[in-house]
């Protein structure tokens, strides 16, 4: 498991943001067709698990994103 989060690091450091954006899309996609999936009964349970771990990760990711953005810093 190790050698395969090792070839995912080289992978998104070796990437552009729209490679990263393009990966996101595919994803998405993804995530569209399993819902589609999911049985009429189990969607409401599907919706409040999937909103819990979209805030979960959206809201650290903006935090980041945003202080950056604030700090002036630019590294290029």
């Amino acid at each position: 498991m190790n050698k395969l989060f090792a070839y995912a690091d080289r992978y998104c450091r070796q990437s552009t943001w729209k490679d990263l954006a393009l990966l996101k899309f595919c994803l998405c996609a993804a995530g569209v067709v399993i819902g589609l999936l999911v049985p009429a009964h189990k969607r409401k349970a599907v919706l409040f698990a999937a909103l819990a771990v979209f805030a979960g990760t959206y809201v650290p990711l903006m935090y980041d994103f945003l202080s950056l953005m604030l700090t002036g810093k630019d590294e290029a």
